[in-house]
């Protein structure tokens, strides 16, 4: 299993109506961080486990499914996460973030 599938098994328990995974490690390239082996990823996850949380709190909750692939697997994490709610008020597209 490759590290973005491992991302979206660990992300189940937040029960997420989506969730996009990209690999942006080839922009960082010679990095210390991808050099040591940890990539670069941007995620973008829809849960209503989100409801009521503050930015913070969606990005711990993300950080703690994730457990130790933040600490080896991933060595910087993009996160978008937001309720269905949210994501339905805003363009999909990527440019417009």
């Amino acid at each position: 299993m490759n590290t973005i599938e491992q991302i979206r098994q660990r992300l189940q328990p937040l029960s997420p109506l989506m969730v996009e995974v990209e690999d942006d490690s080839a922009l960082h390239a010679g990095h210390a961080g991808a050099r040591a082996g940890g990539g670069h990823y941007d995620l973008h996850i829809i849960s209503d486990a989100f409801a009521g949380k503050s930015t913070v709190s969606r990005h711990r909750m993300i950080y703690q499914a994730l457990g130790e692939m933040m600490k080896g697997d991933i060595h910087a994490l993009a996160i978008r996460a937001q309720t269905a709610e949210e994501a339905s008020m805003q363009p999909t597209n990527k440019e417009h973030r």
